[in-house]
């Protein structure tokens, strides 16, 4: 990736990634109206240049919306799947405690996000056999495509060793 333009870093994968929010489920709209000049609007645009990037990131499910220059103050606006809005004030704030702001806000806690990391990891793994109230499967035999257990339907005889050793003695034999 050629690296060029204003702050190229912001534009990592590695910088998006390392983004700490991600909105509650209910979060549908984020609108953020500011204005490109003035000292109350300062931590708005460095919000928007800094932590924006890395809020479609995580939230790729959420609608971003800038409004710029339209406000005499700026503020962002959220709208919940059940018609709610919440406004937020950012005016003369720093766009790191803005960031803390919106993530006690409607974020979702660090427990929540490390029991689905835990979740998902659990269920999209196919390794993980084992007890059913541990895991998704019992034994590697439910997984697509591989061997049915021998104890429930039986083998084919080319793929049993009483088979195999009977064949290797008739061609010894003969």
């Amino acid at each position: 990736m050629a690296m060029k333009g204003r702050f190229p870093i912001r534009r990592t994968l590695e910088y998006l990634q390392k983004g700490d929010m991600v909105f509650k489920s209910r979060v549908k709209i984020m609108t953020v109206n500011y204005n490109t000049s003035g000292e109350l609007s300062e931590g708005a645009r460095k919000f928007v240049f800094f932590n924006i990037p890395q809020i479609q990131y995580k939230n790729p499910w959420v609608q971003l919306v800038m409004f710029k220059n339209m406000t005499p103050s700026p503020f962002l606006k959220f709208y919940l799947d059940n018609g709610e809005q919440i406004f937020v004030d950012v005016e003369g704030k720093d766009h790191k405690e803005i960031m803390q702001h919106v993530k006690k806000l409607i974020g979702k806690s660090e427990e929540l996000l490390h029991v689905e990391a835990l979740a998902k990891m659990q269920e999209s793994n196919p390794a993980n056999f084992g007890p059913k109230k541990y895991c998704v499967k019992e034994c590697i035999c439910e997984v697509e495509g591989q061997v049915p257990c021998p104890g429930t339907t039986p083998l084919p005889k080319e793929m049993t060793g009483k088979y195999r050793a009977q064949m290797a003695q008739a061609a010894l034999e003969q």
